[in-house]
């Protein structure tokens, strides 16, 4: 369910795309300081997306080293230092990897999620101990997207709240929501985001969970009975494309609202461009649709 969250690189200047790439190896180097190398495959660009954006918000300096990786051992990269917003991020990366896997063992009894359960445990643990009013909060609403799931519901705003409730506390990262304000711009921000993520997975894996058997509320909401399966990815795509573009309006929204001190042609690139590209090639509309028919 992660992994949507990119900047759409053409557009982007070098020395933004270095920039974004320095947090996405600054929250890599800090799982693998402080959670253990092998931790380091589960990482998302969903956070450095959350690095970038809270570090923005909280205006904090950083600091950009140039080191080698295990992935890049003969090539030098720029990373961000570790520091509170970096550490937030890979912490929350692990946690959120923990959750996936639970899922995906549950659906598919997958022996390969258990065994990197097994792994991340922990790891999990201690993280679960370090957040414990964020997690609880967290495992409450996954507890309630299970329900949804086990009853078949048949509403895409109703399956994906639990989710958008779950991405609202990733968002509200302690140090930014002493202030009120803050506070609720970000939780509105991680709610839309959480809402947009789980619609568009949602209609991404429609032919997945249909060969599998696998919930999925556009099936059950628009009653998918074996039909050809392009022809029922049109009948409801103008529909998911509403609400999809409303979340994204809402994270436009909410971002206008915090008070950028850096990061930001970085951030809009991402939040105004990468994300809308994403929208389109999945749904295949706009030019990204033109393309893949052309194709």
């Amino acid at each position: 369910m992660f992994g949507y969250i990119v900047p759409e690189k053409p557009e982007m200047k070098i020395k933004d795309y270095e920039l974004f790439r320095a947090y996405y190896c600054g929250v890599c180097r800090s799982i693998g300081r402080r959670q253990g190398q092998l931790k380091r495959f589960m990482l998302s660009y969903d956070s450095a997306f959350l690095a970038i954006l809270l570090s923005a918000a909280s205006g904090e300096r950083i600091t950009v080293l140039k080191k080698r990786c295990m992935a890049h051992p003969l090539e030098k990269r720029h990373m961000v230092d570790e520091n509170a917003v970096i550490e937030y991020a890979s912490d929350i990366n692990t946690i959120l990897a923990y959750y996936n896997l639970e899922d995906k063992k549950r659906d598919e009894g997958s022996f390969v999620s258990a065994s990197a359960l097994i792994m991340l445990k922990k790891s999990f643990n201690r993280l679960r101990r370090k957040y414990e009013r964020k997690c609880a909060a967290m495992q409450e609403h996954l507890a309630e997207l299970v329900r949804l799931e086990k009853e078949k519901c048949a509403s895409m705003d109703m399956a994906a709240e639990p989710f958008a409730k779950l991405m609202e506390e990733v968002m509200a990262y302690g140090p930014l929501c002493t202030d009120e304000k803050t506070e609720k711009i970000l939780r509105w921000t991680g709610y839309n985001l959480g809402k947009w993520i789980y619609l568009l997975d949602a209609y991404d894996d429609l032919e997945k969970d249909i060969k599998k058997g696998s919930y999925n509320p556009l099936i059950y909401q628009y009653r998918y009975e074996g039909q050809d399966l392009g022809e029922f990815r049109e009948q409801i795509r103008d529909r998911v494309e509403f609400n999809l573009t409303y979340s994204l309006n809402e994270i436009s929204r909410a971002f206008e609202l915090l008070d950028i001190k850096m990061n930001k042609d970085i951030l809009e690139n991402i939040i105004y461009l990468g994300m809308l590209r994403k929208t389109e090639k999945i749904l295949e509309v706009g030019s990204c649709g033109k393309i893949e028919k052309s194709v």
